[in-house]
């Protein structure tokens, strides 16, 4: 069921979502969230298709924020409500103008399901100077960025580092999920001392250099950086006294993991698509400590120079298993 709805207000929005939840015979009282996806007309497309998906393990109300021009005299709303097409939960777009897109919070808040938290995420290069200070943001439990999308990759991860709120993460850190639960599967295997590494992807892969920080902060050693074609991760090294423990993943779907005096064995390491992302960051509304301490470290390494040695003062952590929390399946 479509609805478009020209000129109107939150509270004939309201109406409508009512009426055509009687219509259809399903209660509101299956959502478990409502999800506030800030974009723009180019981006909402793949951001709302990513949304309905992840909707089928996560029943929602999914408000889409669209600004359109804002340097209009007049404010004007006009909405669009999707119900019942793909999968459970509603979808409303909301498309602001004039001076009313500065102030998109007074329309989301009524339109908020009760009792429910609230995840917001910027999808695309659309990342807010500072997430939890923006007033979509500061409604939320939990926010999402990509700073891959960004046009400036490794300087908004810097910026969104050094204003860590949290609640605060980012698609460059989910995507390392598949990445850590294997690292350190392997490594809870009986391993030599691992005393260096290196973590080869794109030249300006958020997600490598998150990778490449979690590793020195969790292992207390140092792993530098080393430039590939990619896509995206395409392999790590960890230096031990018995020899290097590798994963190489040149094409984006298998990697090989070879271990010193073992056959090399494949493993399925594909890149994963936006919606499962999603899903994966709605599963869990708890700060991501983890996350924290990866995305800082590689912000202090970035004030230093650029430098992956440990700072003398580290001292290495707890095993890889417990670093590897925070991904998939984990509330």
């Amino acid at each position: 069921m479509n609805i478009d709805l020209t000129d109107t207000t939150t509270r004939r929005i309201q109406d409508a979502l009512t009426q055509a939840r009687h219509l259809m015979g399903g209660p509101a009282v299956g959502m478990v969230l409502t999800l506030i996806i800030v974009t723009d007309e180019s981006a909402q497309y793949d951001a709302v298709r990513a949304a309905t998906e992840a909707a089928r393990e996560h029943p929602c109300r999914v408000l889409t924020v669209i600004s359109r021009d804002a340097r209009g005299s007049s404010s004007r709303l006009d909405a669009e409500i999707r119900m019942g097409e793909t999968g459970p939960g509603e979808t409303v777009l909301l498309r602001m103008y004039g001076p009313l897109a500065e102030h998109a919070d007074s329309v989301v808040v009524p339109l908020l399901m009760p009792d429910t938290p609230v995840v917001t995420w910027w999808p695309g290069g659309k990342v807010p100077k500072s997430p939890a200070g923006d007033p979509l943001g500061a409604l939320a439990a939990r926010r999402v960025t990509d700073s891959y999308a960004a046009r400036d990759r490794l300087g908004t991860l810097v910026r969104l580092a050094e204003d860590y709120h949290p609640g605060d993460t980012d698609f460059s850190w989910t995507r390392l999920t598949s990445w850590r639960t294997l690292l350190a599967a392997t490594l809870d295997q009986p391993t030599a001392e691992v005393t260096g590494g290196t973590v080869s992807g794109e030249p300006d892969s958020p997600s490598a250099e998150l990778l490449a920080a979690w590793l020195s902060v969790r292992l207390g050693v140092a792993v530098g950086r080393e430039v590939s074609d990619g896509p995206g991760i395409t392999g790590v090294v960890l230096r031990t006294k018995d020899g290097d423990v590798a994963i190489s993943r040149p094409d984006g779907r298998v990697a090989t993991l070879a271990r010193p005096g073992q056959p090399d064995r494949q493993v399925a390491l594909l890149r994963r698509p936006l919606s499962d992302l999603l899903a994966e960051e709605l599963r869990r509304l708890d700060p991501d400590e983890v996350y924290e301490d990866a995305a800082k470290k590689f912000a202090k390494q970035q004030a230093a120079g650029g430098s992956a040695e440990a700072a003398p003062e580290e001292k290495p952590k707890p095993a890889p298993r417990k670093a590897a929390g925070g991904g998939e399946g984990k509330k």
